[in-house]
């Protein structure tokens, strides 16, 4: 696109550089992943002001692709895409809700939840799929023979890749862990024509599996050790500050499993840090499951010792079977990345536990939310934080939420009927009466009365 261009790279700095258009996914060199680095001579070469109005002109308009949240920020993210191809579900542009009736009750005074899962397919992962699959048709616009795209996925990333590569008519592969995913996310990959595989395993396993089946060049890899997903998973840091009128947040906390989109969400405050649109970064949590915490765990041998986290710190773990399972992942790909994101932002990583996350989901929704158990993972996490001191009543907070409630109505209904295994501290349950008026408004007014009694 003009004079800015990109090309991938080994995190660990290697001077070789390989083309955009190349089926790679790690250095041949070292085995490291690969990331998108951008010419930044390029991008300096308008400033910062500039992009900043550039960004906000595009904002949620109609002029194709702009209108999207990703693809209005195109010279950061694959200025090689031509517009033809790009393929858009005018993912992004988010709502960023003012979450003042439930900071209060955590005593603090501006807290906001970015809720990614009002995107298309109802999680964040749109952001990154429009990104890998519209560089697939730029791909096969030039010659190259891709067949397929293919992921492993607890849930959110089949139904974004489905979609995308229902969209561009591109055939689409997905492999899931059998029985563990909820009946929303598993029609979603089928609704969209999608080949799905249901293997009898958990997450890392259908990841080892899928790495194996792309090995052929014609099938292109989709998970987000593709860091083409990066690209479109890091808009949301954009995003969060356009519309805090480029204003930057004190804290944002992310649900972390295979640990890419805290790792993208760095890179994004990062980059807008060194082209002199934002002065400083906020502070990144990482929030995982107790029961799939490999981070957390490196966090905690690196913290004992009073020094900054280091590969050899994260060691895998096998992940148990946890509420949030998109997030039930023990061997992350990208927990290098996430090491330098959340040393490069002063982060922090905690833990949660079932019924924590659970109870912190419900009570959020109480106050007119409708949260998905990862989120509920972030807003537990958030609780701990502030219960410490680390998170100050007039710190300016950002929970990323990233899928949509309705995705998960398994958690939801056996939070509220009891059936998870702890005690409900917010369970609602229906109330059966019966048909007569009189009777059925007498019973409403003792309800509302319970109710009312149990507040004070």
């Amino acid at each position: 696109m003009g004079d800015y261009s990109a090309w991938f790279q080994a995190v660990s700095g290697e001077e070789e550089r390989y083309p955009l258009n190349e089926v790679i996914y790690r250095s041949p060199t070292s085995g490291q992943l690969l990331e998108v680095v951008h010419d930044e001579d390029a991008i300096r070469r308008r400033s910062a002001a500039a992009w900043m109005q550039l960004f906000d002109s595009r904002y949620g308009r109609t002029s194709w692709p702009y209108g999207s949240g990703v693809w209005s920020k195109h010279e950061w993210v694959q200025p090689h895409v031509h517009p033809d191809n790009v393929v858009s579900l005018y993912e992004g542009n988010t709502n960023l809700y003012w979450a003042d009736r439930y900071g209060k009750m955590l005593g603090l005074q501006d807290l906001w939840v970015k809720q990614c899962g009002t995107s298309h397919t109802g999680s964040f992962k749109d952001l990154g799929m429009t990104v890998l699959v519209s560089s697939v048709k730029q791909m096969i616009s030039e010659g190259q023979p891709i067949r397929a795209m293919a992921c492993a996925s607890t849930g959110d990333t089949s139904a974004a890749l489905a979609a995308y590569g229902a969209a561009a008519g591109i055939p689409v592969v997905v492999l899931l862990p059998a029985g563990k995913i909820s009946t929303a996310q598993l029609i979603q990959p089928i609704a969209n024509g999608a080949l799905v595989c249901s293997l009898d395993t958990d997450f890392d396993g259908c990841m080892r599996v899928v790495q194996r089946l792309t090995e052929d060049t014609h099938i292109y890899l989709a998970n987000s050790m593709n860091s083409l997903r990066v690209e479109g998973q890091k808009t949301i840091s954009l995003e969060l500050v356009q519309q805090f009128d480029w204003q930057v947040p004190d804290w944002v906390l992310v649900p972390g499993g295979n640990l890419g989109n805290v790792s993208a969400i760095a890179k994004g405050f990062m980059q807008m840090k060194r082209f002199g649109l934002i002065a400083r970064v906020p502070r990144l949590v990482c929030c995982q499951a107790e029961l799939a915490n490999p981070l957390y765990r490196a966090y905690q041998k690196a913290q004992s010792q009073k020094r900054p986290l280091q590969e050899d710190d994260y060691e895998a773990v096998q992940a148990g079977a946890t509420l949030a399972s998109a997030i039930r992942i023990g061997a992350p790909v990208s927990f290098v990345k996430a090491i330098r994101a959340i040393n490069e932002t002063d982060g922090v990583v905690e833990q949660a536990t079932e019924k924590e996350l659970a109870d912190a989901a419900a009570r959020a929704d109480l106050t007119g939310m409708f949260n998905c158990p990862h989120t509920g993972v972030a807003l537990a996490c958030l609780e701990k934080l502030v219960a410490r001191g680390e998170i100050q009543p007039r710190d300016k907070v950002v929970v990323v939420s990233t899928a949509h409630g309705l995705k998960f109505t398994e958690f939801k209904s056996g939070y509220h009927d009891g059936t998870l295994g702890f005690e409900s501290r917010h369970s609602n349950q229906p109330v059966s009466m019966g048909a007569d008026p009189d009777q059925v408004i007498g019973e409403i007014h003792r309800a509302l009365d319970l109710r009312e009694s149990r507040v004070q």
